[in-house]
C-alpha cells in the first residue's frame, strides 16, 4: 500500500484583516496541477481557526502527554503530515506569535520532516520573519527546502498578487523539492528510540499517524500466519482498519522499527488497570529468526510504569513459536484457552531477570 504525501499548509497570521488568504489562493492556483500530478494531498491549517491558547499544557511538549483536546487535535494534524508549507507575514522583524506558539505546542510531531516557506510583507517581503522561524524549525528537527518564495506587498495594485509566471514556476519547483525531501526523509520520521539489542542498520521510533498505512499492511501480513496456524480468521488484527490502527497510535505506546525506508517490525503497550499490556508484537516474515521479536518484547516490558502489578499478553493457543518465546522470557499461562486464545502474565518484579 503506497502512501500519498500529505502536505500541511500552515497559515500563520491570525489578524482579522490579512493578506494571507490572497497569498494562499495564489499558491494553490499555481501549484494545484503539480500537486495533482504528484499525487499530493494538500490540507490547510489556518491558525486563526486552530486557535491554540498560549502555554496551557502542564507538561513539556517533548513528553507527548497532552491534557487538552485542542493540543491533541493539533498533535494529530501535525503528526499525520509528511511535509509543511508555511505562509507567513512579518511582525516587527520576526514571525507572528501565533506561528511560534504553534511550533512550541509540540515537539516530536515535527521531527524528520521538510518544510517550505512562503512569506509576504513590505520592506523585506517577510524574509526577516523567515530568519527567526527557520531557527525554531531547525531546532525541532525540520528541514527547510531551498527556494523560499517572498512577495512584496508594494507590488500589489489591489488585494491580490500581480500575475508573475516566473514566480508561479518557482512555486511548482518548491513543491516538487518538498515532495522529494518528504520521500527521502520518511525513514527519519519521529524521534529515534534507543532500543537495546537492536541490530545495526535498524532504527526504532515512536509511531506517528503517518505510519498507520504501512503498519496496517505489516499487521495483516504477519497475522495471516497466525490464522493458518490457529485455523481461524476470527483474529482482530486481521480485521482492523486504518482508523483503528491510527487510534492505537494516538492512545498507546506504539514503536516501529525500520530498515531503511521499510517498516519491518512493531510492538505496542499500554496501561490496563494495574497491569501493563503488550500487544501487536510483529516482525515481517523475511526478518524473523534474528532476535528482533525478543528485543521488542524486552523493550515493551521495560516501559512499564511504576506500580505495575503484572505484565500481560495474549496469543493463539496453537502459536507454538510465540508461546515458546514468551515462556522463555518468564511469562506463564494464567487461564485456560478460550476462543483459541491464551493469556500469559509475568510479575512485574521479575522483569529485570529477563
Amino acid at each position: 500500500m503506497s502512501k500519498k504525501i500529505r502536505v500541511l499548509v500552515i497559515v500563520a497570521s491570525v489578524r482579522p484583516r490579512r493578506r494571507a488568504d490572497a497569498v494562499l489562493a495564489w499558491w494553490r492556483a499555481a501549484t494545484g496541477p503539480c500537486a495533482e500530478a504528484l499525487g499530493v494531498d494538500v490540507e490547510i491549517a489556518d491558525l486563526r481557526e486552530v486557535h491554540l491558547p498560549f502555554d496551557d499544557e502542564p507538561e513539556e511538549p517533548d513528553t507527548g502527554r497532552y491534557i487538552h483536546e485542542h493540543t491533541r487535535r493539533w498533535s494529530r494534524t501535525v503528526a499525520g503530515a509528511d511535509a509543511f508549507v508555511v505562509v507567513t507575514s512579518e511582525h516587527n522583524h520576526s514571525m507572528p506569535a501565533s506561528l511560534k506558539n504553534a511550533f512550541d505546542h509540540l515537539a516530536a510531531e515535527w521531527a524528520g520532516k521538510p518544510i517550505a516557506w512562503l512569506s509576504y510583507g513590505n520592506t523585506s517581503a517577510g524574509t526577516r520573519a523567515l530568519l527567526s522561524a527557520k531557527q525554531v524549525a531547525t531546532t525541532l528537527g525540520l528541514s527547510s527546502v531551498p527556494g523560499d518564495i517572498s512577495l512584496h506587498l508594494a507590488d500589489w495594485t489591489g488585494d491580490t498578487p500581480p500575475a508573475d509566471a516566473a514566480r508561479s514556476r518557482r512555486a511548482v519547483r518548491q513543491l516538487e523539492r518538498l515532495v522529494a525531501y518528504a520521500q527521502a526523509l520518511r525513514p527519519l520520521r519521529g524521534p529515534r528510540i534507543d532500543v537495546g539489542g537492536l541490530a545495526a542498520g535498524l532504527v526504532a521510533h515512536r509511531a506517528q499517524t503517518g505510519d498507520a498505512a504501512e503498519l496496517l499492511v505489516l499487521q495483516r501480513c504477519c497475522w495471516v500466519d497466525e490464522a493458518i496456524v490457529n485455523n481461524t480468521l476470527a483474529i482482530a488484527a486481521l480485521h482492523e482498519d486504518l482508523d483503528e490502527v491510527s487510534s492505537a497510535i494516538a492512545t498507546r505506546r506504539v514503536v516501529v522499527v525500520r530498515r531503511g525506508a521499510r517498516l519491518i517490525a512493531s510492538v505496542q503497550c499500554w496501561q490496563d488497570g494495574a497491569d501493563w499490556r503488550i500487544g501487536r508484537l510483529m516482525v515481517a516474515p523475511d526478518e524473523r529468526r534474528r532476535g528482533l521479536a525478543r528485543v521488542l518484547l524486552r523493550y515493551a516490558q521495560e516501559q512499564r510504569p511504576p506500580g505495575t502489578r503484572r505484565i500481560t499478553l495474549a496469543t493463539g493457543a496453537h502459536s507454538r513459536a510465540n508461546i515458546a518465546l514468551y515462556e522463555s522470557e518468564g511469562f506463564e499461562q494464567v487461564r485456560a484457552p478460550a476462543d483459541d486464545v491464551i493469556e500469559l502474565a509475568k510479575r512485574s518484579d521479575l522483569c529485570n531477570a529477563s
